[in-house]
């Protein structure tokens, strides 16, 4: 039985469709914490090679869930902020949807989430975990160690002015590092 205490409080909201159309904004931590992706230095977000995988499997997103558009991210010593707008499918010539190639590519995303349309974001910030934690984890050569910590911090951007405020925040995250709750050595 699940003592009360132990059960982990929904970070979605219920009666929310997750995939509809729309502009997310996503936080992810690592696990417990640490600083897994490079360091902050004179205020500017320096990536090892974790971080600049964490960097490449994002970029990379478009080619594998065909319905959604990237904008500000940022890479910061132990967690992520991005912006992402689900949208419906691209259609093309005589009602095809375009389907991006999954099999044979020569990118680090490659064959890790074969594409579908109108994916959720749920599904969608797993391909990410999932796939970085794969590439980092055969980086530093070892098995089955968490990145992430579970679950992630949504938004669901409303407006422009909204959108703004946020894009300036991931903007300024690397200078604000020094104050960032998330630091561990903040101020």
């Amino acid at each position: 039985m699940n003592h009360p205490d132990k059960q982990r409080k929904p970070l979605r909201l219920l009666e929310y469709d997750y995939s509809v159309p729309g502009a997310y904004f996503v936080t992810l931590c690592t696990q417990n914490r640490a600083c897994l992706y490079g360091e902050v230095a004179d205020e500017t977000m320096a990536l090892n090679a974790s971080g600049k995988i964490v960097d490449t499997v994002w970029h990379s997103l478009p080619t594998h869930y065909p319905n959604i558009i990237l904008d500000a991210f940022v890479v910061m010593p132990n967690h992520v902020h991005g912006i992402l707008f689900l949208h419906p499918p691209t259609i093309m010539n005589e009602g095809v949807i375009n389907h991006a190639p999954t099999q044979g590519q020569d990118n680090v995303g490659a064959q890790f989430i074969a594409p579908n349309n109108n994916v959720a974001l749920g599904p969608i910030v797993r391909g990410f975990k999932a796939r970085s934690t794969f590439l980092i984890n055969r980086l530093l050569q070892r098995h089955n160690v968490k990145t992430w910590q579970p679950g992630y911090y949504d938004h669901i951007i409303r407006d422009d002015t909204d959108l703004a405020r946020i894009r300036t925040y991931i903007h300024n995250n690397p200078t604000q590092w020094a104050w960032d709750t998330e630091n561990p050595d903040s101020l």
